[in-house]
């Protein structure tokens, strides 16, 4: 659906020139969610805005759904923009109009007949839970109805792709949790393809297919998010997963263990196994768990553990080389065999 090839933007300041997007390349499926996570600065708001050409990239090309965006101008342009939603964090709804007629707006600007108007604005907003708000005004509103508005405004011309803009970090975490559950409903009812960017990587793990990580302007890391959740390549990306899943353990327990602390990570239906507790009985090793949980990820659990083993040399190799024969993924972090 989305296909970026080689894509730069230069920005002139006063230092001089600045690279916010650098030589990046991806494809993000027909009808999947993909996630772009980065802290600020990364970029991922430059790239996110040049896919619908609010800025025009300095070089590279965006192709959506077989159209090259970037060899598009005027009203061709307009065209093709009308099939891209778009979604803010800070909702820029207009503030002197109702919703009904926030939602109407981007109606009439894309020329829709106005006999066509009321009866796509009353859908849309049984869509997103609001039906009953259709008159009131944005100081009236939550601030997850008033997002709600804005994903309604940002799909009344049916588009193809929907990019959301830090969509939820204005939110608390009750109310993210339910526009997170609506942009999913989107996703499969309509088919919608929906990119996301987000510096919170729980947002991700809650609703993403794939991921790319951004780090100066660059693509680090991308793939499948529970694979880089499994798996991570890189210390950055390393840092964002320990935001939602840490690991840390003091100090003061890690220097109490006089065995070889191990971490063990089990993927898929393995992670409810007891492929530990089966390890135990046939060793002859003691396991000290020090941390551990099951995630799931896209409904896929994804098991980690860490624990100290005790015991003589060879029992503890075997004990690993069995956990690591039922296909599980075995580090010894601290103490060595």
């Amino acid at each position: 659906m989305i296909k970026i090839r080689n894509l730069s933007k230069i920005y002139k300041t006063k230092k001089g020139l600045v690279k916010g997007v650098d030589d990046v390349s991806l494809t993000i499926q027909k009808g999947e969610i993909y996630g772009i996570v980065g802290y600020s600065g990364a970029g991922k708001s430059s790239l996110l805005r040049c896919i619908n050409l609010l800025e025009r990239p300095t070089s590279g090309q965006i192709k959506v759904d077989g159209t090259d965006l970037t060899s598009l101008k005027g009203e061709d342009l307009r065209l093709a923009r009308l099939k891209i939603g778009m979604i803010f964090q800070h909702f820029y709804l207009i503030s002197q109009k109702t919703v009904f007629d926030n939602i109407a707006f981007s109606l009439k600007a894309a020329n829709v007949p106005a006999n066509r108007i009321k009866g796509r604005v009353e859908e849309l907003l049984e869509m997103v839970g609001l039906a009953d708000k259709k008159d009131v005004y944005p100081s009236q509103l939550s601030g997850g109805q008033k997002q709600r508005v804005g994903i309604a405004r940002a799909l009344a011309n049916n588009p193809k792709v929907l990019l959301c803009d830090e969509a939820t970090s204005a939110l608390d975490p009750t109310t993210t949790k339910s526009i997170l559950s609506l942009l999913k409903k989107i996703n499969k009812e309509l088919h919608i393809t929906i990119v996301l960017i987000t510096h919170e990587m729980n947002v991700v793990k809650e609703i993403c297919n794939r991921m790319a990580i951004m780090q100066s302007g660059k693509v680090i890391e991308e793939g499948a998010v529970y694979d880089i959740f499994a798996n991570p390549q890189t210390e950055l990306t390393n840092e964002f997963i320990e935001s939602v899943v840490s690991f840390e353990i003091p100090e003061v327990i890690l220097n109490g263990c006089t065995g070889p602390i191990v971490k063990v990570i089990f993927k898929g239906k393995i992670a409810s196994e007891g492929i530990i507790s089966d390890m135990l009985q046939q060793f002859n090793v003691s396991g000290n768990f020090l941390h551990g949980s099951i995630e799931y990820i896209q409904e896929i659990p994804l098991g980690i553990f860490i624990m100290e083993l005790k015991g003589e040399k060879e029992e503890i190799e075997g004990s690993l080389q069995f956990i690591e024969g039922r296909a599980a993924q075995v580090e010894v972090i601290r103490g060595g065999l």
